[in-house]
């Protein structure tokens, strides 16, 4: 059996976040993988190392009233068979106060072996943090 290729893994990523299947995500990464938020706002962290400490981001986010839908995605392979650039917004919806609202996304997957080693996500956490009424 092959493993999936980046672009499989990204779609299981993107289908799970958007299906709310928090629980299911850590297992698309590697046990030593890496993710990098850049543009993260506190108390977000902009770096999570490892395969246990990025499911108790998504465990937490799983407690969260956030409801995600990723839209208008474009993968964009590389040279490298082993990276993809993916494009996408998602449509949010707070469940507590039923407020939506549209942030746009970029993700830079690392995926060998059909897991993800590496991630650079780039998400506007300032509009996330608009969403929530914590920012301007």
């Amino acid at each position: 059996m092959t493993a999936p290729t980046p672009r499989e893994v990204f779609a299981r990523l993107s289908a799970g976040i958007s299906a709310g299947r928090w629980h299911e995500l850590a297992d698309l990464y590697a046990e030593d993988a890496v993710v990098d938020q850049p543009f993260a706002l506190p108390p977000a962290p902009p770096h999570l190392e490892g395969r246990a400490i990025i499911g108790e981001h998504f465990r937490r986010a799983a407690e969260g009233p956030l409801h995600l839908r990723a839209r208008d995605v474009v993968v964009h392979e590389t040279d490298d068979p082993e990276v993809i650039v993916a494009e996408f917004d998602y449509d949010g919806r707070i469940a507590t106060n039923g407020h939506e609202f549209r942030v746009s996304n970029v993700q830079v997957l690392r995926v060998r072996d059909g897991l993800i080693v590496e991630t650079r996500d780039y998400h506007d956490h300032r509009g996330f943090a608009r969403a929530f009424g914590a920012a301007g």
